[in-house]
């Protein structure tokens, strides 16, 4: 009897070990490969990440490349891929440059889920806490108040390639043009948005150059404060307003002396969370439809393979505080 029990219990825990180890080899796991790493808005996303990683009980990790080089991004989704991960996650700096290595993960049965690229070829969706024509236009219409409605501004995009921003800088010059008669671009855009040190010389060489210039729409998180404190150190404040999304915590307190006067934006850590729960629901069979509400996105309309959702936050002296509180 002493034998069958023993019997028993050696099977009890060999079932019990194998059923561990199945559980294991299935635990959902995905990687988010974002622009860049280091900064904070990315910083933010990734604490989303984990948090809902840990909340839906699956793996989930950010990896940021040391440069905005789309290059560095390819050769990290193909480390995905090399291990087998059920879900990728992207937030492009090169929407065409990353189709190859995304129809190779498509192929292999791995779920795409992108942010800040809309209509991404090769994602099964793409993302928006809020649509590109609404950010743009708001941010459009705060720059021609403080700009009293005429004079001479540019744009800045984090890089030429990345759609979403150009979609912002598109909305708000539309906008512009059809509203605001007296104000006009002094020169084509620039892709300098993601580096603060590349936003603060293009920010010097255009006073130097433009005595017109009265505004700075720049649409990247690293181009208002490049852009503000190059305004700053030349004494411009008041004089030139910059406007964008960045981070409140890097940028308070430049938005504080002026030297950036305000922005939009949705919160990172909160899109961060939207990449997992999103990428575990089209795994588990959900399937995105118009007039729904999503947690992160709240009311959403769905848009070829693009969720665009209606999430915005103002980013001012009243704000600010409070969101950089937040890790932002």
């Amino acid at each position: 009897m002493k034998k069958i029990l023993m019997t028993l219990i050696a099977l009890t825990l060999i079932v019990s070990f194998a059923s561990e180890t199945s559980f294991a080899k299935e635990k959902f796991r995905m990687g988010v490969v974002v622009k860049i790493g280091g900064i904070p808005w990315f910083n933010a996303m990734e604490e989303g990440i984990k948090k809902a990683a840990a909340k839906r009980g699956v793996e989930a990790w950010m990896i940021g490349p040391q440069s905005a080089d789309p290059a560095l991004q390819v050769r990290a989704i193909e480390d995905l891929i090399a291990q087998g991960v059920d879900a990728i996650g992207v937030v492009p700096n090169d929407a065409k440059v990353l189709e190859p290595v995304l129809k190779r993960a498509k192929e292999k049965g791995i779920i795409v889920i992108t942010h800040e690229s809309p209509y991404q070829k090769y994602a099964d969706y793409d993302f928006e806490l809020v649509t590109a024509k609404f950010f743009g236009e708001t941010h459009m219409k705060l720059l021609a108040k403080q700009m009293g409605e005429k004079g001479g501004y540019v744009n800045y995009v984090g890089s030429l390639t990345v759609p979403l921003h150009n979609e912002w800088a598109d909305a708000a010059v539309a906008y512009q043009k059809a509203n605001y008669p007296d104000m006009y671009e002094i020169t084509e855009r620039f892709g300098v948005a993601e580096n603060a040190d590349d936003s603060k010389r293009t920010m010097n060489d255009l006073i130097s150059s433009n005595p017109d210039l009265k505004g700075v729409l720049a649409f990247g998180s690293q181009g208002p404060i490049g852009a503000g404190r190059a305004v700053k150190e030349r004494d411009m404040i008041g004089k030139i307003f910059v406007l964008g999304p960045f981070s409140p915590g890097q940028g308070k307190r430049l938005l504080k002396s002026g030297a950036v006067s305000g922005g939009f934006m949705w919160n990172p850590m909160v899109a961060g969370e939207v990449f997992v729960n999103l990428a575990v629901d089209v795994k588990d069979g959900y399937k995105p439809k118009t007039g729904e509400t999503y947690e992160g996105l709240n009311e959403y309309d769905l848009d070829g393979n693009t969720l665009l959702g209606r999430n915005i936050t103002a980013i001012n002296v009243d704000t600010v505080d409070e969101l950089a509180d937040m890790g932002l």
